[in-house]
């Protein structure tokens, strides 16, 4: 599913128009992003929590060329899921 399919199954689940799904997942989108900015976490229960976390500098490798190169430090997005949407996938 893509972005498309999903505010098209969001209007058709909840009586919005497509425009007004648009807008709401935009603004869900902007919500998560801005409180991991800030370095918060967005908790969604039964779904699953968004959180920023930071990531060590590293040594990596080019695929290309195997020359040895320092990954930086960095603050990266990850989302653990929550039991019931486990338990959803996993019946």
């Amino acid at each position: 599913m893509n972005k498309t399919e999903l505010i098209a199954a969001i209007a058709e689940q909840s009586g919005l128009t497509k425009a007004e799904a648009t807008r709401a997942l935009q603004a869900f989108e902007c919500a998560v992003i801005d409180e991991l900015a800030g370095g918060g976490e967005v908790a969604l229960t039964g779904f699953g929590t968004f959180r920023a976390v930071k990531v060590e500098a590293r040594n990596g490798r080019n695929p290309k060329t195997g020359e040895t190169i320092l990954l930086p430090a960095h603050t990266a997005p990850k989302f653990k899921a929550g039991k019931a949407l486990k338990d959803a996938v996993n019946p």
